[in-house]
């Protein structure tokens, strides 16, 4: 049997951190959902919940009542072996189960969580519990981002949080760092947490290749703004260029002018931008379009993983060049779990790294999320390469 006090500390730590997010909200704001891809904060409570409910509770503690029955239909995300669920874009639509419902519930499958741990488990469902935990990590990170596309695209502009600071000035002069051409191993290499997408390490050859010590500033995109770059079509992609036309877009998602002055919504409220701060908000169309725009391009996500060494990173999601494509050998797990990954492997880019708004103990160099080119709502980058 696995010794459990430390996963315990960790689950009731992460279940505790969720919740810590959701506290500067008012109770209208739990239940809002602007676009398909944002969750409201509601959801995410109980989302994360059903997880351990669903995957652990129902199959590994002896006369397990379940909470309610109808919650697995509500919290379901995108699991087809789990189910029917409600359709993604009607989440916020439900007004009802209530919020305090809601932390009944978490309350409810927190004690069921410390009442199965109590009695030890084996290796196998400590790796799904570490799983779960994880899981609710990731949403830790959505929540902030989907609460901040509420707020911020509340024409009030309201302070989610004074104490939020995630707009701190850059504190290196730029560099190229050189990566001379060899042969390379790329997937994690130890014991410690990952998801299956970065297994199966394998070998890369890479050519020679500069990388950018630092990520791209506000003053340096604003300069691209200026230089007309959002209305040059050699600059994107013809799917881009499609994309910034329908959508008019001509600037950073939170950037507002506002009497000739740039300024951008954060978390603690709307202010100019600070032009030494890391750009942030940005698509990989944009990203792609800035890199043509100065002459050079975007890193493959192998040649981040062989550099991330030498620079700084974490302040925010990197796009890099790369499909999300599966690792030599990769295999999906059996059943729901096998849904976490894999069936996304198409359409997407791979960012690396982490944000402001990723929890500890989360992310390392190996790390892939993924997104669609158009997204911009989560704190994306750009880092250079040539």
């Amino acid at each position: 049997m696995v010794v459990t006090d430390t996963l315990l500390d960790f689950f009731l730590e992460t279940r505790k951190k969720t919740e810590e997010i959701c506290q500067p909200l008012q109770i209208e704001d739990y239940v809002v959902q602007p676009i398909v891809d944002v969750s409201p904060p509601k959801w995410h409570l109980g989302h994360t919940t059903w997880f351990f409910e669903e995957f652990i509770l129902k199959k590994h503690l002896s006369d397990y009542q379940e909470f309610d029955q109808n919650f697995a239909f509500v919290f379901n995300s995108y699991y087809e072996s789990m189910g029917k669920r409600v359709v993604r874009t009607d989440r916020g639509n439900l007004s009802r189960p209530t919020v305090d419902e809601v932390y009944q519930y978490r309350n409810y499958i927190n004690k069921a969580m410390e009442q199965l741990l109590a009695s030890g488990i084996d290796s196998e469902l400590a790796s799904l519990l570490e799983i779960g935990i994880h899981h609710e990590k990731q949403h830790q990170e959505l929540l902030l981002t989907d609460i901040k596309y509420i707020l911020g695209h509340n024409p009030l502009l309201p302070v989610y949080s004074n104490s939020f600071k995630e707009n701190k000035s850059l504190d290196a002069s730029h560099q190229w760092i050189e990566i001379e051409a060899s042969n390379y191993e790329i997937g994690h290499n130890n014991t410690n947490f990952c998801y299956d997408n970065e297994l199966g390490r394998h070998i890369v050859y890479v050519d020679d290749f500069c990388i950018s010590n630092r990520l791209v500033t506000n003053i340096e995109y604003l300069q691209f703004i200026e230089a007309g770059g959002y209305q040059n079509h050699n600059y994107w992609h013809a799917e881009a260029w499609d994309w910034i036309q329908t959508n008019k877009i001509s600037a950073p998602m939170y950037w507002h002018q506002i009497s000739k002055q740039w300024q951008q919504y954060s978390l603690n409220g709307l202010h100019p931008i600070d032009p030494d701060a890391a750009l942030t908000h940005i698509s990989y169309f944009e990203a792609f379009a800035y890199a043509q725009y100065k002459g050079f391009r975007l890193p493959t996500e192998f040649e981040w993983e062989i550099a991330q060494h030498q620079f700084k990173w974490g302040h925010r999601w990197e796009w890099t060049e790369s499909a999300y494509l599966p690792y030599p050998g990769y295999t999906k797990a059996d059943g729901a779990l096998g849904e976490y990954n894999g069936k996304f492997m198409v359409n997407q880019k791979v960012l690396r790294g982490g944000s402001v708004a990723t929890p500890i103990k989360h992310t390392r160099p190996t790390y892939r999320n993924f997104f669609q080119p158009e997204l911009r709502w989560q704190f994306t980058g750009i880092r250079l390469a040539k």
